[in-house]
């Protein structure tokens, strides 16, 4: 039977780099928690940067990334931890990466969702070379960033060629 080593917890919530981390708590949640990480980072997206210019959207993405790396890598250094499953701040911007590719219509949010969890999750190269060449924070949060880049590109593309 497999035991729960990981040294965060929900105890920790209010801890202002666990807060983060975990997507505002969204990491806690079970099963999944790239998934819910994901989902609600389409509901912040909808709240705001949807209706925003793509450069607004582009430059919101880079900062939220940037200042995560800081915060992940925070995180890792005083805790111990590594990626954790409850480290949602990745998919966060991974998603929100690929919805700068597309329009806030529900049809292409469910496309570029549905492979940009694919893409995290099965890592084909270069995503999941990134995922193993880098044991730090840039490593945690690159390989989701470029899974939804490539998300939201084939996604943008898909639906071009279709109509």
């Amino acid at each position: 039977m497999a035991t729960n080593t990981s040294k965060l917890s929900l105890s920790q919530l209010g801890q202002g780099d666990v807060f983060w981390a975990t997507g505002f708590g969204l990491g806690f949640l079970r099963p999944a928690p790239g998934t819910w990480g994901s989902l609600g980072a389409v509901l912040l997206w909808l709240l705001w940067p949807a209706s925003a210019s793509l450069s607004v959207q582009v430059t919101l993405t880079l900062a939220y990334t940037g200042f995560s790396i800081w915060m992940v890598a925070r995180l890792m250094q005083r805790l111990g931890v590594q990626d954790e499953p409850q480290i949602v701040a990745d998919e966060i911007a991974g998603m929100w990466a690929a919805l700068c590719f597309v329009e806030a219509e529900a049809l292409q949010i469910a496309v570029a969702f549905g492979l940009f969890r694919l893409l995290d999750i099965a890592k084909p190269w270069p995503i999941g070379w990134l995922d193993r060449r880098y044991k730090n924070s840039f490593g945690v949060m690159a390989d989701d960033v470029l899974a939804g880049l490539v998300a939201g590109a084939v996604t943008m593309l898909c639906l071009r060629l279709i109509g």
